[in-house]
């Protein structure tokens, strides 16, 4: 059986090294045979805000009025791995990206609260992640003033509550200043890291 991996692109700018970042693991993920389901959210006009009826953390929502989401939330629980491609914008993943998360990581579809021992169950079968992100703030910085946000958001509070356990990041900075020569080589980075999620390496 393929193996089926979720792309999702969170950039608007067509042309932007985010978009050229996603269409390179999506190129090296169909290249190994992987059944890929691409998804760039802002192309698409993922709409990212929630409902009142969307609000609910315990039970199970009944199916998602949004054709997008209920797409996505059907997607969601077949899928082997997920790759997300974002830039980071104030510590935070941009608004399109952050809506996904919230209209689609629902209850009886992400996870479940109520169990006997108090903890929620992780119910996505995709044990690996691979998170891309850009960033103009220099590695020292992100780390010693901010505590690097983006990686408590991916490694602590999202991925581990739906039960991927195995979060790869990398973060290509800073990309303002960059030349071609090192996106060039990025682009190769990004490939390897695709090869490896795929084979678990």
């Amino acid at each position: 059986m393929r193996t089926r991996i979720g792309v999702y692109l969170a950039h608007p700018r067509p042309g932007s090294f985010n978009h050229a970042l996603f269409e390179t693991v999506v190129d090296e993920l169909q290249n190994l045979d992987c059944e890929v389901l691409a998804h760039d959210l802002c192309a698409e006009g993922f709409d990212p805000a929630l409902t009142a009826g969307e609000t609910g953390t315990v039970d199970a929502p009944e199916s998602s009025a949004d054709p997008q989401v209920a797409l996505h939330q059907r997607e969601l629980p077949s899928l082997d791995a997920v790759v997300f491609v974002h830039p980071n914008w104030w510590g935070m993943p941009p608004a399109v990206l952050t809506g996904w998360l919230q209209r689609v990581l629902v209850p009886g579809v992400a996870y479940k609260l109520g169990t006997a021992d108090g903890e929620p169950l992780g119910l996505l079968k995709a044990g690996r992640a691979l998170v891309l992100n850009t960033s103009d703030t220099p590695a020292a910085r992100e780390h010693d003033e901010f505590g690097d946000p983006l990686q408590h958001i991916w490694s602590a509070c999202v991925l581990p509550y739906t039960g991927v356990t195995d979060v790869r990041r990398v973060v290509f900075r800073t990309v303002t200043d960059s030349m071609d020569e090192e996106r060039s080589g990025w682009l190769i980075q990004a490939r390897e890291e695709a090869r490896n999620l795929v084979s678990g390496s």
